[in-house]
């Protein structure tokens, strides 16, 4: 009984994984294919406006903390101190970045990611690798499944959460993830972004790093 009971479970679970798979490609094609306008333009504004590159690529872990490259539109110049070193997010946030970000459209190139696989429209976002080892067996659960365009931490307060009500958001997605919940996540964020819900921490243009629990 107990095993039988274990494989309905399982073939749910994996049929689950197949919808949301159909989804997410269903629905990233289509937003590339419609939003295509809107990428030419953004390329050519950066291009004129920032230079090259257009696009932002950064190593992020995905799905079990596997890494893979994200791609974003670029939002930061590349100005550097005397010294050589780059300046603090916040001074090389450039004006059309602070568009792009805090209308959402620096992500558009992430849809991308969806279409590959290495990510899905919703889950938790990936963050940076160098979190890792910081995070407590609890925080490390987020990656049990595939980072995500968006998630249940975006809806519920996006930036302008602390980290640690952000990772308990996260994990709690990774428990209750249904295509219900992830459909009701993706109209909420539609809603988010049209109202620039949360885009930042209050008094600042950029999200403080993650330090670890002791901080």
């Amino acid at each position: 009984m107990h095993a039988a009971l274990s494989f309905f479970l399982k073939n749910i679970k994996n049929d689950s994984l197949i919808i949301k798979r159909l989804f997410d490609l269903f629905i990233s094609a289509s937003l590339l294919l419609l939003s295509f306008p809107i990428l030419f333009l953004i390329s050519l504004s950066i291009l004129f406006f920032m230079g090259r590159p257009i696009f932002f690529r950064q190593i992020r872990p995905g799905l079990m903390a596997k890494p893979f490259v994200i791609y974003k539109f670029r939002t930061m110049s590349n100005n550097l101190y005397m010294n050589g070193r780059f300046m603090s997010d916040s001074q090389r946030l450039t004006r059309l970045g602070k568009i792009l970000r805090s209308s959402s459209l620096d992500e558009l190139p992430t849809l991308w990611n969806v279409i590959i696989g290495d990510m899905s429209l919703v889950g938790p976002r990936p963050l940076l690798v160098e979190y890792i080892p910081l995070y407590n067996k609890m925080q490390a659960r987020r990656h049990n499944v595939k980072p995500g365009v968006t998630g249940w931490a975006q809806i519920n307060g996006r930036n302008a959460l602390s980290w640690q009500d952000k990772f308990k958001l996260d994990v709690w997605y990774t428990k209750n993830q249904s295509f219900l919940l992830d459909f009701k996540i993706l109209l909420m964020t539609f809603r988010k972004v049209i109202t620039l819900d949360g885009i930042g921490e209050k008094g600042q243009l950029t999200v403080s790093k993650f330090k670890g629990n002791k901080n």
